[in-house]
């Protein structure tokens, strides 16, 4: 006669099979090894009691990986989509992560609080976790399994729980805050699952860090590699929701088709995860990413405002890593302030010194920022120009002034989030303005401005041909310009000797010029003018414990300031209190 299962019977077998496995004296491993195959039955019974369809669930158990500190010991899919992952510990250990004692448990916490739906057990208690923080609250059993056996009991709201579990579903975020909260904490367990393995010397990941160096950045460590491809990866699924791609595909599908929209963010994501075994190593974090992004409603987190993403970078970095926020000085001007910039610099190019009656949006003028961030400077070069020709042509004549504009703006960036996200703040600008994508490519690029013009291209592999093209561009595509040009605002900060252009501090200054447009020349860091080409450089700097509001030209600077436009922006309280924020940041954020 078959017995009817009830939560007391699913309890009492795993009881029964439990203490029969610790009491075994054959038995050989670790204690929490003894509790797996009884757990795989009690997870079945506990999904048959739940309503689940037979063999809906499925437990993907890692045994020989105990020693991985971003690797659960279940990832459990139900009707193969993945919805969380269990934790199991040795019998005694407790079921609450946060009074772990073993370094390698608190470690191991400090990792898996990042994942959206995680139970631990020690088989005498279960909880439940999502994003670090408990639902509801601990359920103990009734008895110990190491001596109870079939007499183990446990409350009715352990059933809850594993129903909490096996039906939970990723929430779309309902504001661009809390999908940068959201994917941060994510990217950060892809980081760390990165960083993992490449300390175990994974080959795949080992040769992927050495052509990134080749390719991009050769200084780098391993931990920024990690920080890198993390981001590439957070980022490209973020741009491919926010061209409408179902993540679910895959990513080869998904690199595919961002490649039509986005070849440079779809390159990467190509290149970083188009092998299986590198996905395979990886699959927590990256399936946690998958099924968690593929939730998001871009048309709900931006509610059709380009403004939504102003800071969002930055709300990024202070979940993903404030230490590198600071590092990077990764502190983004306000839109107001950025305003009265670029209509000072439209007013400068419009004075009788350089003759321009559009400002920037004559067709000599070409715009270059050195160090774009999330974008806003080109925002405001793009708004200003479309407020010019509305003025002037009427807004018949804006979309094809913006469509001609976009192949005058360049941008350099060297970290992909904040390039991802300048990249969809400027088409959904340019889409708000002219009611379509632009007719040619942007011009920016991920490249480090300060990097070596003449580095060796050799070495790398021919697949990661479509991602170095583009850093190289700015070399080649610069040296076309010889009409005046407006630079973008440089946002610097001081480095330690050799942390960044240490070819420049063993390079003869006659190198330099190389990575200018043709006219200009280097000097002491900054762009100088000559023959007839013409560079304004305007910048806030909060050097100084007054952080005083200071705006710069190299000869370009009338010869009396006091009715200049560089006079009214010191008078702007906008920007005085910009300037007073920027002081307190001056040692980190420049």
């Amino acid at each position: 006669m078959n017995t009817i299962l009830t939560l007391p019977t699913a309890i009492s077998s795993f009881g029964a099979s439990v203490k029969a496995k610790l009491s075994n004296p054959s038995a050989t491993g670790e204690p929490e090894d003894q509790l797996r195959a009884p757990f795989e039955k009690l997870l079945a019974d506990m999904a048959e009691l739940c309503k689940l369809p037979q063999n809906a669930v499925t437990a993907v158990g890692e045994s020989s990986l105990s020693d991985l500190k971003t690797r659960p010991d279940y990832a459990i899919t139900v009707k193969k989509a993945l919805v969380g992952f269990i934790e199991l510990k040795a019998p005694g250990k407790g079921a609450d992560p946060r009074k772990f004692k073993d370094p390698h448990d608190k470690a191991q916490w400090e990792k898996l609080q990042s994942l959206p739906n995680l139970i631990y057990s020690d088989g005498n208690a279960f909880s439940l976790w999502r994003d670090g923080k408990i639902v509801d609250a601990i359920v103990p059993l009734a008895g110990d399994i190491e001596t109870s056996g079939s007499k183990l009991q446990a409350p009715a709201r352990l059933l809850n729980l594993f129903e909490n579990f096996f039906l939970w579903k990723p929430l779309p975020p309902k504001n661009a805050e809390e999908l940068a909260r959201v994917s941060a904490r994510l990217c950060r367990l892809l980081r760390d699952e990165v960083t993992e393995q490449l300390a175990l010397n994974n080959e795949v990941l080992t040769a992927l860090a050495v052509d990134w160096r080749k390719l991009l950045f050769p200084e780098a460590s391993d931990q920024q590699f990690a920080d890198g491809y993390a981001q590439a990866v957070t980022f490209g699924l973020l741009m491919a929701r926010a061209n409408g791609i179902e993540l679910a595909t895959g990513f080869d599908r998904i690199a595919s088709d961002l490649l039509h929209t986005n070849s440079l963010i779809g390159a990467a994501l190509r290149l970083l995860t188009e092998d299986a075994d590198n996905r395979d190593t990886l699959k927590t974090s990256l399936g946690t990413l998958v099924r968690v992004l593929d939730a998001v409603q871009w048309a709900s987190v931006s509610k059709g405002s380009p403004e939504a993403w102003l800071y969002f970078y930055e709300e990024f970095l202070e979940v993903y890593d404030n230490a590198l926020r600071k590092r990077t000085g990764s502190y983004y001007t306000p839109h107001e302030v950025v305003g009265s910039m670029v209509r000072l610099v439209d007013e400068a190019l419009r004075s009788p010194r350089y003759g321009q009656h559009a400002g920037l949006a004559s067709p000599s003028v070409t715009v270059m920022d050195p160090a774009t961030g999330t974008g806003t400077y080109m925002l405001g070069v793009l708004r200003k120009i479309a407020e010019t020709v509305r003025a002037d042509e009427g807004e018949g004549a804006v979309s094809e002034a913006i469509n001609a504009a976009v192949k005058r703006l360049i941008a350099f960036e060297i970290q992909l989030g904040p390039f991802a996200v300048a990249q969809l703040r400027i088409l959904a600008e340019i889409a708000d303005l002219t009611g379509a994508p632009p007719h040619a490519p942007l011009r920016m690029f991920v490249t480090d401005t300060l990097g070596d013009p003449d580095d060796d291209e050799a070495g790398y592999r021919a697949s990661w041909h479509a991602l170095r093209s583009p850093a190289r561009m700015p070399t080649r595509s610069s040296a076309t310009n010889r009409s005046p040009s407006s630079s973008g605002i440089p946002r610097t900060r001081k480095r330690p000797r050799g942390a960044a252009a240490g070819w420049k501090e063993q390079t003869p200054p006659r190198r330099s010029s190389r990575r200018w447009p043709t006219g200009c020349r280097r000097r002491n860091g900054a762009r100088a003018r000559t023959a007839n080409t013409y560079a304004i450089s305007m910048c806030i700097s909060g050097a100084g414990p007054h952080g005083r509001c200071t705006t710069i030209t190299r000869s370009t600077r009338p010869a009396s300031s006091a009715s200049s436009p560089w006079r009214v922006f010191l008078e702007d309280p906008v920007s005085r209190k910009c300037a007073h924020i920027c002081g307190r940041h001056a040692t980190t954020s420049g």
